[in-house]
């Protein structure tokens, strides 16, 4: 098994918190990928700035896909476990929600009203996936 798909199971169960990044106390889908980050590689590149629930979609900037870009790896072939999803939630809107893949159909990732739960990769979600991108291990 992936050591990412590892660290994102280790993450399930805990309540979803906006900014948070803190396993078992809370996470939004940033802050799972961040605690994965701390735990697979080590200290974060950068802390992120105070954002609101709505963030960039007034300006319609592509902050997360900007963020992704900078500080993990794009990958432009088949899913694999372990890879980073960034999805956009409605047509034309900003893409501001991320996952870990941990298969071929499945997904870890923190969702308002559930927490971090590993949920079905179905039609309607992978229908949203607008990028991918691995962590930067030494290994891949």
């Amino acid at each position: 098994m992936s050591v990412v798909v590892e660290a994102a199971r280790g993450w399930i169960g805990t309540p979803y918190r906006h900014q948070a990044s803190v396993k078992g106390a809370g996470a939004d889908c940033l802050g799972l990928v961040r605690g994965i980050w701390r735990e697979v590689i080590g200290s974060e590149p950068v802390e992120p700035p105070r954002y609101s629930m709505d963030w960039a979609e007034p300006q319609g900037e592509e902050r997360l896909w900007q963020a992704a870009r900078a500080y993990l790896r794009p990958v432009a072939r088949n899913r694999q476990p372990g890879d980073v999803l960034l999805f956009r939630m409605r047509a034309g809107a900003v893409a501001k929600h991320l996952g870990i893949a941990t298969g071929e159909d499945r997904f870890v990732h923190a969702y308002s009203g559930r927490g971090v739960v590993e949920s079905a990769l179905s039609a309607p979600w992978r229908r949203r996936i607008v990028a991918q991108f691995e962590f930067p291990l030494e290994d891949n």
